[in-house]
């Protein structure tokens, strides 16, 4: 008894004192008063495409943002950073952004591509998955939005707001908001009731200046059991570019009961 005892309170004083032994540290500094452009430095668009990119700054607001060099077919809100519009053909456009506040002004070189390369650097967002796995809602997504832009995490860089799975009918459900048609008279699929009008959800998204994403798999269901693209593969871009998604997370999943060696 008299051993096990000590034992006992040796592990609460080892463990009282691993607790106590080193305090939260955050090594990134806060942001200052003053403006600073953050983010990549090369975006790219594919031709005719829309093109929706926020400056990402830092500092006190209100932001006057300028942009120097800016190729025809894009336009500048000075008050929010969002640079819209489309460009026609291919080409590489080297501008200038600027940005300015009470405390000062600052530049910073910037590319933009046009072209058939869109992964030009790493995306920077959000994944609903990781949080909300077979929950997600448009409620979610739009809180998301909101939090991606109150945070400051767009300030730094992140554009994103994706949709993993179990967006789509699950056709074996027992929760009726994921049941219904998994695709319309065209072959269109369809979103569940938790989704009610995604083109909607999108419009909010882009509202923010941010991107939306979306997710699918090749295989006939999603890792989920929601219908995914098998067969219907460009029925269901053509409905994601109705719906105005700009990325998309292909997950294989159910495709090894179509490609059983995992081959291509």
């Amino acid at each position: 008894m008299k051993r096990t005892a000590l034992v006992l309170s040796l592990i609460l004083v080892l463990s009282a004192t691993a607790l106590a032994a080193e305090s939260a540290v955050v090594l990134t500094p806060k942001p200052g008063p003053e403006p600073r452009i953050n983010g990549a430095r090369i975006f790219g668009v594919r031709p005719g495409s829309p093109f929706l990119f926020t400056i990402p700054v830092t500092g006190d607001r209100p932001v006057t943002y300028g942009v120097e060099g800016l190729p025809e077919g894009l336009m500048l809100d000075t008050a929010t950073g969002r640079i819209t519009g489309s460009l026609a053909a291919p080409g590489v456009h080297g501008v200038t952004f600027t940005a300015a506040n009470a405390r000062g002004t600052v530049s910073r070189p910037f590319t933009i591509v046009c072209g058939d390369t869109l992964a030009l650097t790493p995306h920077m967002g959000w994944n609903s998955w990781y949080v909300w796995e077979n929950h997600v809602t448009d409620a979610i997504m739009r809180a998301a939005a909101d939090a991606m832009v109150s945070s400051g995490m767009a300030d730094h860089g992140y554009q994103y707001v994706n949709i993993d799975d179990c967006w789509s009918i699950r056709p074996d459900a027992k929760d009726a908001s994921l049941l219904g048609e998994a695709r319309d008279a065209r072959g269109m699929v369809n979103s569940n009731g938790r989704f009610p009008d995604m083109k909607a959800l999108t419009d909010y998204i882009h509202a923010k200046g941010l991107k939306a994403g979306i997710y699918t798999s090749p295989g006939p269901y999603t890792c989920a059991g929601h219908v995914a693209a098998y067969q219907h593969e460009e029925l269901d871009v053509k409905r994601f570019v109705e719906w105005g998604y700009d990325f998309l997370k292909y997950d294989w999943c159910s495709y090894n009961g179509v490609a059983k060696d995992k081959s291509v």
